[in-house]
């Protein structure tokens, strides 16, 4: 006779028959019904053409997952098989997610950009103007990246006045994206800065994928200040290049597109001035021919010797006139010569050359010796290269 068992009794049988014969499984399907709950877990379906299965995902392992997935994309689970008594399912705890393959990626970063596009986010319309004169820019990079020194060294080169803010994020792997947003939020809350330069160096479709989240390019979309995207090299496209107000192919070139060259501003004045007084010239030698015709027509033959009498008196306001633009021009010229050697003068590199050295300490300018903290290494940068010093002590 078969024994009579309770709707809890033979749930929990098959709780232990499949937990125990499936303790770990790797499962290759298709997502859908993709949900992202507020208490960060994830819940999704994996499916293929024959079946479906249920899929849960702790916040405490979804972490640590590089991408967000979505909707119609191919992955890899790794997990265990659990049932869940209260509805009588069966379900996977995902450990583990990745893409099944580059092309998954690829794809995903279609359906996305697809998506974005429709909705308008690369629209020109939205593209903010950037500054010509910034004075304030604010860099979303990692702590001690290339791309961060590449950016530094560009801006002293090119214009020395301007300020850099640093907002340090990740730019690649688990969380990445969100330090990413974070950092363009914490720029956009100060109102000095003028532009944001958003960039990291070149790598895999995988090592750049932070910078096609949906939640990076809608903070980009949101921003108040203007954003240019330097992500990767000039064959690398990412979702932020698209929604960005200006793309650039590195990092290097975000900067010289941020800021003016001070050669290029200095000679543009000195050229203004050049032309300005050939055109002032031409015109006052254009009024004298006039006033000679003048002078020679047939209404001033009868009265020509006075007005000859007057001809010297208008040479001797033109020169004089002459003479006050030679000295405004001399005058301007010495302010554009005096500009540039304070230009010159505050140049860091200049600086280093004299014996100058810049003390940093944890990424930071030390601007005293009560600054420095005693076991903390010390970064020494002379004109040609860097000097770090690990043991030292305080000298009184």
């Amino acid at each position: 006779m078969i024994e009579i068992l309770t709707v809890s009794e033979i749930t929990n049988e098959i709780k232990f028959t499949l937990e125990n014969s499936f303790p770990e499984v790797r499962v290759l399907g298709e997502i859908s019904n993709f949900k992202a709950h507020g208490s960060g877990h994830w819940y999704f379906t994996l499916k293929d053409a024959g079946a479906a299965i249920s899929c849960a995902m702790w916040r405490s392992y979804n972490s640590r997952v590089f991408f967000t997935p979505q909707d119609g994309m191919k992955i890899i689970v790794e997990g265990a098989i659990n049932v869940y008594p209260p509805r009588g399912s069966y379900q996977i705890n995902v450990r583990k997610i990745s893409p099944a393959g580059e092309g998954e990626l690829q794809a995903a970063f279609e359906r996305l950009k697809r998506k974005l596009q429709a909705e308008g986010l690369f629209d020109e319309k939205f593209k903010k103007r950037i500054p010509q004169f910034p004075q304030v820019i604010g860099i979303v990079t990692a702590e001690g990246a290339a791309a961060l020194h590449d950016m530094i060294t560009t801006a002293s080169r090119r214009y020395p006045l301007i300020k850099l803010v640093h907002a340090p994020a990740r730019v690649q792997g688990e969380g990445a994206a969100e330090e990413i947003v974070k950092a363009i939020e914490t720029l956009n809350a100060i109102d000095e800065i003028d532009v944001i330069i958003v960039g990291r160096g070149g790598g895999s479709l995988e090592d750049l994928w932070a910078f096609n989240e949906e939640i990076v390019a809608r903070a980009i979309f949101e921003s108040k200040k203007p954003v240019i995207s330097g992500v990767g090299h000039e064959v690398d496209f990412t979702i932020a290049d698209f929604v960005a107000d200006l793309r650039a192919p590195t990092p290097t070139a975000a900067m010289e597109l941020a800021t003016p060259n001070v050669n290029e501003i200095l000679g543009f004045i000195s050229d203004f001035l050049y032309t300005s007084k050939l055109s002032l010239d031409a015109y006052l030698d254009a009024k004298r021919n006039k006033v000679s015709e003048i002078i020679g027509s047939y209404g001033f033959r009868r009265i020509k010797d006075k007005a000859m009498s007057y001809y010297q008196t208008v040479d001797n306001i033109v020169l004089s006139f002459d003479k006050a633009v030679e000295s405004k021009l001399s005058l301007w010229k010495h302010k554009i010569e005096l500009a540039e050697r304070t230009i010159n003068a505050n140049d860091v590199q200049n600086n280093l050359k004299k014996g100058f050295s810049i003390v940093r300490q944890n990424g930071k300018i030390l601007k005293s010796a009560d600054d420095a903290k005693e076991g903390d290494e010390l970064d020494i940068q002379f004109y040609d290269k860097n000097l770090g010093i690990v043991n030292w002590e305080r000298k009184n």
